[in-house]
C-alpha cells in the first residue's frame, strides 16, 4: 500500500470516528457532565479550559438583539446533586438559536471563566431534546456573595421586598441597585474609623442589581420603572427608597456585580414619593435656601461659549438647566439663596450669577466681591430678595490659608429683614471634595470612611472659624449661619471642629440620622445616603432657628431626569435639577 492510500484511509477513519463522537454527544439522554460538576464549590470552575457536554433546561434566553448572546441552562430538579454549595446552572455563550425557555437542551462546549462568570463557550453543538418543566425557583433570602455563588445562573425568587438605593446606571445600562433596606453612609452616624470603612464595604457586599438582560449602552426606552422612565408624570419615575416586590428571574454575575435578569416585570411600590416645597411658617422669619447647583455655567453669557468647562454642553441645554433651576429655587419662596458650584466669571450683566438673578425676577439681587473670588472655575454666591431683606456691611471673602488660589474662598454677608430689628450673618463655604486626585501625605485616604483630603477640609474648618471671629460686628446681630457644601458627613472631622466651636448642624438637630433611619439628607453616592450640605448655627442663633430641612427633589431621582437628558415632560420640572438636595432654613429674627 502506497503512502498516499494509507493517509487517505486514516483520514476517512478519523472523520468517521469524529462523526460518531459528535452524534454521541448530540444524543439526548446519553451520559453528560453534571452542571454542578462544571460549577464546582469555589468561585472558579474545576473544569475551566475543558470541553464538556451538559444537558439541562433553558430557563432564560438572552440571545435577543442587544442581549448577552447566550442563554441560561439549568439542571432538571430530579437530576441535581443535592449539594446546596454547588450551582446547578451556567451561562451558555452562543449565537446558535436552538431552543426557547422550557426546552431541554444538550450542549457541547468549552468551560470558561469570563470575568468571574462560569460559562460554556466555543459551543460545538446545541441539540433540542423536547420540552420540559422549568426548574423550581430557589428562595433567595440573603444578599451575601458566599450565598449567591451557590446559586449562580439559577432561577431564584427574592423572598422579601428590596429597596432601590441607586439609579446611576439606569439610563446607561438599564440597571437599578437594590438592597434589603436603604443604606446610610457610616460616617453620617459614627466617628471615622476602620470599622466605618468595614461597614461601608459590608453595605457594598449586600446588594443586587435589577438588570434588563442587555449589554447595550443607553437603552431606549429606559426599562425601569415598568412603562419606562419619563418626566411626563410623577408616576413615571423610580426614586431611591422605593420598594420592589415579586422579583424573580435568573441570578447572574457579570461586570463585577450580582444581578437578577427578571423573567417578568417586578412590582414597583412608590414609597419615597415626591413632596411639595416646605410651607413657610406663620411666625415672622427669614427663609434661607442652600443648594449646590451642580455646575451652573452660562457660556459667554450671550448664547455662545459652549460647551462649558463643567456645565451645559450647548446653549439649548443651558436654557433648560436655568429654566428648571429657577423653578426649583422659586417654589420654597426663599428670601436668601446660598449657592455653590456657580461659574466663577465675575459680576457683569453676562455673568452666571447676574443671569440667574435676572431669571429669578426683578426683586432679586446678588452679592458682589470682585477680584476676591479666587481662581477656581467655580465659586460660592449669595442672592437675595431686595424687597424683603437688605444687605448690610461690606461682603467679605477669605482668600488666605487653605482658600488661597483654587481654594474657593468662602463668602460672608450680613442681612437684615426689612422692618425687623435683628440681623443674621450668612457665611457660604464650599470645601474640598473627597476625590483623591493629587492627594498626598495626610490628605490621602486613611481608610477611616472620610475619603481623601480630610485633613485639608479640617484645616479649612479651623481657618473659617478664625476668620469669622475677625469679621466686623454690627448692632443687633442675632448670630452666624454657616451654610454650604462642606463635602463631609456629619461625624467626620470638619464637622467636629465646627461643633466644638459652638456651631450646631440644625438639620441634624431636628432630624438626627442613625444606621436605620435617616429621613433628611442632601446626597447619595454609590448607594449610600447622607449629608454634605449644612446649616450650622452659632450658639446665639440656634434658638432662633424654627426649622432646617432638606427638600428631596434631587438626590433620590434618577440622573437620567437631569437637564442634559432633557426627557419629554421635564422642561419645567424641579426634579433632579442638581445632584444635591437643597436645605431650607427658617430663622426667627
Amino acid at each position: 500500500m502506497n503512502p498516499s492510500t494509507r493517509y487517505f484511509r486514516a483520514l476517512v477513519l478519523f472523520l468517521l470516528l469524529a462523526s460518531f463522537q459528535v452524534q454521541a454527544a448530540n444524543s439526548c439522554g446519553e451520559p453528560a457532565t453534571p452542571i454542578s460538576e462544571v460549577q464546582g464549590q469555589s468561585e472558579t470552575s474545576p473544569r475551566a479550559g475543558h470541553q464538556v457536554t451538559v444537558e439541562g433546561i433553558l430557563t432564560f434566553d438572552a440571545r435577543m438583539e442587544g442581549g448577552f448572546s447566550g442563554f441560561y441552562l439549568q439542571q432538571a430538579d430530579d437530576e441535581t446533586d443535592g449539594n446546596p454549595e454547588t450551582s446547578e446552572a451556567l451561562f451558555v455563550y452562543t449565537r446558535k438559536q436552538t431552543g426557547k425557555p422550557g426546552t431541554r437542551l444538550r450542549v457541547t462546549g468549552t468551560v470558561k471563566e469570563f470575568h468571574n462568570l462560569t460559562e460554556l463557550a466555543n459551543v460545538r453543538s446545541v441539540t433540542a431534546c423536547g420540552s420540559a418543566p422549568l426548574p423550581k425557583a430557589r428562595a433567595l433570602t440573603l444578599l451575601w456573595p458566599n450565598t449567591l455563588e451557590s446559586l449562580e445562573n439559577m432561577r431564584v425568587q427574592v423572598v422579601q421586598p428590596l429597596t432601590v438605593i441607586d439609579s446611576w446606571n439606569l439610563s446607561r445600562y438599564g440597571e437599578l441597585t437594590l438592597a434589603a433596606s436603604d443604606q446610610v453612609v457610616p460616617t453620617e452616624y459614627m466617628k471615622p474609623s476602620p470599622q466605618a470603612s468595614q461597614i461601608a464595604e459590608r453595605n457594598r457586599q449586600q446588594r443586587l442589581l435589577l438588570d434588563d438582560a442587555r449589554g447595550v449602552r443607553n437603552p431606549r426606552p429606559i426599562p425601569w420603572p415598568p412603562g419606562g422612565l419619563s418626566g411626563k408624570s410623577p408616576t413615571n419615575t423610580v426614586r431611591s427608597g422605593d420598594k420592589i416586590h415579586e422579583l424573580a428571574g435568573v441570578l447572574d454575575y457579570r461586570f463585577g456585580a450580582w444581578r437578577i435578569q427578571p423573567e417578568k416585570q417586578p412590582v414597583f411600590e412608590p414609597v419615597n414619593t415626591r413632596s411639595s416645597a416646605p410651607a413657610r411658617p406663620a411666625t415672622p422669619h427669614v427663609r434661607v435656601m442652600t443648594m449646590n447647583l451642580e455646575n451652573f455655567f452660562n457660556g459667554d453669557g450671550e448664547g455662545g461659549g459652549f460647551p462649558t468647562a463643567r456645565g451645559a454642553p450647548t446653549a439649548q441645554s443651558f436654557e433648560v438647566q436655568q429654566q428648571r433651576l429657577v423653578e426649583a429655587l422659586r417654589r420654597p419662596d426663599p428670601d436668601i439663596l446660598a449657592i455653590t458650584e456657580l461659574e466663577n466669571d465675575g459680576y457683569s450683566d453676562t455673568s452666571a450669577i447676574a443671569q440667574l438673578s435676572q431669571a429669578l425676577g426683578p426683586k432679586w439681587d446678588f452679592i458682589k466681591t470682585p477680584e476676591a473670588d479666587g481662581s477656581d472655575q467655580i465659586r460660592t454666591g449669595l442672592l437675595y430678595r431686595s424687597d424683603r431683606v437688605a444687605a448690610e456691611t461690606q461682603a467679605e471673602r477669605l482668600n488666605s490659608g487653605p482658600f488661597r488660589s483654587r481654594g474657593r474662598p468662602p463668602l460672608a454677608q450680613t442681612f437684615r429683614s426689612r422692618g425687623q430689628r435683628f440681623a443674621v450673618q450668612v457665611v457660604v463655604p464650599h470645601l474640598k471634595s473627597k476625590s483623591c486626585r493629587g492627594a498626598q501625605g495626610k490628605n490621602r485616604n486613611r481608610n477611616d470612611g472620610q475619603g481623601c483630603y480630610a485633613q485639608r477640609r479640617t484645616d479649612a474648618a479651623h481657618a473659617l472659624l478664625e476668620w469669622i471671629e475677625t469679621l466686623p460686628q454690627i448692632p443687633d446681630l442675632a448670630g452666624t449661619l454657616i451654610t454650604g457644601d462642606l463635602n463631609s458627613y456629619f461625624r467626620e472631622a470638619p464637622l467636629q471642629v465646627f461643633q466644638q466651636a459652638g456651631f450646631t448642624s440644625m438639620m441634624h438637630h431636628f432630624y438626627p440620622c442613625t444606621i436605620s433611619q435617616c429621613d433628611h439628607y442632601t446626597y447619595r453616592y454609590k448607594g449610600e445616603k447622607g449629608s454634605l450640605d449644612y446649616a450650622l448655627a452659632s450658639a446665639s442663633l440656634k434658638d432662633r432657628i424654627l426649622n432646617t430641612q432638606s427638600w428631596m427633589i434631587n438626590a433620590d431621582e434618577p440622573p437620567a431626569l437631569g437637564y442634559k437628558a432633557n426627557l419629554p415632560g421635564t422642561a419645567n420640572s424641579p426634579w433632579r435639577v442638581s445632584d444635591h438636595n437643597p436645605l431650607i432654613t427658617d430663622i426667627r429674627l
